[in-house]
């Protein structure tokens, strides 16, 4: 099958995908608990003439099933709806918190996929030496603490007892920086919440690449590769490593979701101006268009990510074929 056509038809299966996403969201955010008339409104006694002018106003006032007709209606127009607590467009909200998302993300996705590659590959060269002992410790490390918690573990020790990092924010507020000063300052407040972001991901991509390597160590090829008197590092650069990264490829893509969503509480502890925050703040205000457009595009990240994953097997691996 060619590349275009197994593109074009993922992409076809992923609209019943994403339709159910929309209406599984939709229903679960509508029926939890919580009204987000009476977010917006807060302690203020306000009377009941006003509170159901601002329902019908949102639209609150229609029967679930409506609302949920409509939001569909909006979203196949390209409309994601209006923001309760900030007054416009879902899209603009989201735009606008994007960039810092994806400066905190992107960097946290390579290093972790880049080092934890690398860290399985040397653990796995001599299994039970010293080496892949202290890379296990590290990586059983990471994969079990919390996110959360080690982040608020740095930000007491390097920002609160030794001072020498940032622990709030994405720049310095009132600091008037330009070029490499506020280059600098940014990449400072990145440290913190890119370290809590990356351990865990880190650590599961070397966990998986030092059990890939073991898998593959004892196939035929590398033997034939190692009988014809290949240097080690041959076989393993070139024979070992790319049957190797399947597994880890599919991993890394499922990490770009945990990541996307999973910057939550990281930027909640750090303050970062990002998507995840975003979330925490809709939820606690109840601002269910911000949710859902938060949730969707999600969804569309996880969906394109996965179809670049199954192109990538392609090139690590020209025996792999999409068939009908």
């Amino acid at each position: 099958m060619p590349i275009l056509t197994f593109v074009l038809r993922r992409l076809f299966h992923a609209l019943p995908l994403l339709v159910c996403v929309i209406v599984f969201n939709f229903i679960l955010i509508h029926l939890a608990p919580g009204d987000p008339i009476q977010a917006l409104v807060g302690e203020f006694p306000a009377p009941e003439a006003y509170l159901a002018e601002m329902r019908k106003a949102f639209g609150l006032d229609q029967p679930l099933y409506i609302q949920l007709l409509l939001y569909i209606k909006n979203i196949l127009s390209g409309d994601l709806g209006f923001s309760f607590y900030y007054r416009q467009p879902v899209l603009n909200v989201i735009l606008d918190r994007l960039p810092a998302t994806l400066q905190l993300m992107l960097p946290a996705l390579v290093f972790s996929a880049a080092v934890g590659i690398f860290l399985g590959i040397l653990s796995a060269r001599k299994p039970y030496s010293l080496a892949d002992n202290g890379i296990s410790a590290l990586s059983l490390f990471g994969y079990c603490v919390p996110a959360f918690w080690f982040g608020q573990m740095l930000m007491a020790t390097f920002a609160i007892d030794l001072g020498w990092l940032p622990s709030q924010g994405i720049k310095t507020v009132g600091a008037d920086l330009t070029g490499a000063a506020a280059l600098l300052d940014r990449a400072a407040h990145l440290v913190l919440p890119f370290t809590a972001l990356a351990i865990r991901h880190l650590a599961v991509n070397a966990r998986m690449m030092r059990s890939s390597m073991l898998e593959v160590a004892y196939e035929d090829f590398v033997t034939v590769a190692r009988a014809k008197g290949l240097h080690e590092k041959d076989v393993i650069a070139h024979h070992m490593v790319p049957n190797a990264l399947m597994p880890v490829v599919t991993i890394i893509g499922v990490d770009v979701g945990f990541l996307f969503t999973g910057s939550v509480l990281v930027e909640t502890v750090f303050g970062w101006p990002g998507i995840g925050r975003l979330m925490y703040e809709s939820i606690v205000k109840r601002d269910y268009p911000v949710l859902m457009g938060n949730f969707l595009m999600t969804t569309a990240l996880v969906v394109v990510v996965n179809l670049i994953v199954d192109l990538v097997y392609l090139w690590l691996d020209p025996r792999v074929k999409y068939q009908k």
